[in-house]
């Protein structure tokens, strides 16, 4: 990695995956060498709260588990409202940004006690707070795969697509294998090679 340690943030709301997906990265990263902390901070997950991963990278030594604010690398969002909060907290002017473009709608929301931002102008915060920010529809393509969980691998390969992450679709499926079901590696490369297309198809804001 360029910058040691490099400080990646996976974030959604619960059940979109974002855990698995920063626990696949880890492996992953550890399996080529590299000294891998990961910390996790939920909010009310079971109810669409906010779940957020930690990722520390590097060659050199373990650091704690939660990134500094203003420290990180690079924020993986599954959910745009989570992606703004977290780079109110954790951006920095050299932040990138890969963010899945699909609203998940909390409780409040669903039932009109509390309005969702306006998309638009959520977007143009999220461009505000990234040096670059690559806006993907993961979930619509993860749908069209047949399961809105593959989300998480889509931003996976848009990340490694976009040369953020030293990812290959090789290695996705030996951890799969290795920490998920051999059964699903076809469907997870897939996904990866979804996410990796993706991201050189969208121009980065």
């Amino acid at each position: 990695m360029e910058k040691d340690p490099y400080n990646v943030v996976v974030t959604g709301v619960g059940g979109q995956g974002n855990v698995l997906a920063s626990q696949l990265i880890g492996a992953i990263l550890v399996d080529k060498g590299l000294k891998v902390t990961i910390g996790e901070t939920y909010g009310a997950s079971q109810r669409g709260g906010s779940v957020m991963s930690h990722v520390r990278i590097s060659e050199k030594r373990q650091y704690g588990p939660l990134i500094p604010p203003r420290c990180a690398d690079l924020v993986l969002a599954l959910e745009p409202s989570e992606a703004a909060r977290v780079l109110g907290e954790f951006g920095n002017p050299a932040t990138i940004s890969v963010v899945n473009t699909r609203p998940v709608y909390p409780v409040d929301v669903i039932s009109g006690d509390l309005t969702y931002p306006d998309i638009d102008r959520l977007f143009e915060k999220i461009k505000s707070l990234s040096a670059k920010t690559y806006f993907l529809p993961a979930t619509d393509r993860a749908l069209e795969l047949g399961s809105p969980i593959l989300a998480n691998i889509i931003l996976m390969g848009a990340a490694a697509g976009a040369g953020l992450l030293p990812i290959t679709e090789d290695d996705l499926a030996k951890a799969i294998t290795e920490r998920v079901s051999a059964a699903k590696v076809d469907i997870n490369r897939t996904a990866f090679r979804v996410g990796a297309d993706l991201v050189n198809d969208v121009p980065a804001g």
